[in-house]
């Protein structure tokens, strides 16, 4: 009866499963994800150092936040325009960064580097030429 029973069981489950998957895995797109969000800082970079502020601007959503040394979390593209315009404008401003780890999820719609930067820059009160390094 036991068996019976089980071989019933077994027979339900085998007609009620799903079919298996026959679709092939996505691609791994990995290293180009990563080379690609590499590529992207480099020209991210070189904006930067054009001092260029409406491209600088393009690279970050709309809903983007801007964290800069000793000052509020600055939240919204326009925001982030009118706070980046005094350092654009400014003849001794400088911002160098550099990646040493850069990595993208599988999915592909995440990913982040790790590196250093140095910012040259007036400072405020004296209008000399200050420098702070970090990383990011």
């Amino acid at each position: 009866m036991l068996v019976r029973l089980s071989m019933a069981a077994s027979l339900l489950a085998a007609r009620f499963s799903p079919p298996p998957c026959t679709q092939a895995p996505p691609p791994d797109t990995h290293d180009a994800d990563v080379q690609a969000l590499k590529d992207t800082e480099a020209a991210w970079a070189k904006v930067m150092a054009a001092k260029d502020l409406e491209k600088d601007v393009s690279y970050y959503a709309d809903d983007a936040s801007l964290l800069m040394p000793n000052a509020p979390i600055v939240n919204g593209k326009d925001a982030i325009r009118a706070a980046l315009k005094p350092l654009m404008d400014d003849p001794n401003f400088s911002l160098t960064f550099a990646t040493t780890r850069a990595d993208v999820a599988k999915s592909g719609d995440l990913g982040y580097t790790v590196g250093a930067y140095t910012m040259t820059m007036s400072d405020p009160k004296t209008k000399k030429s200050i420098t702070d390094k970090g990383s990011t």
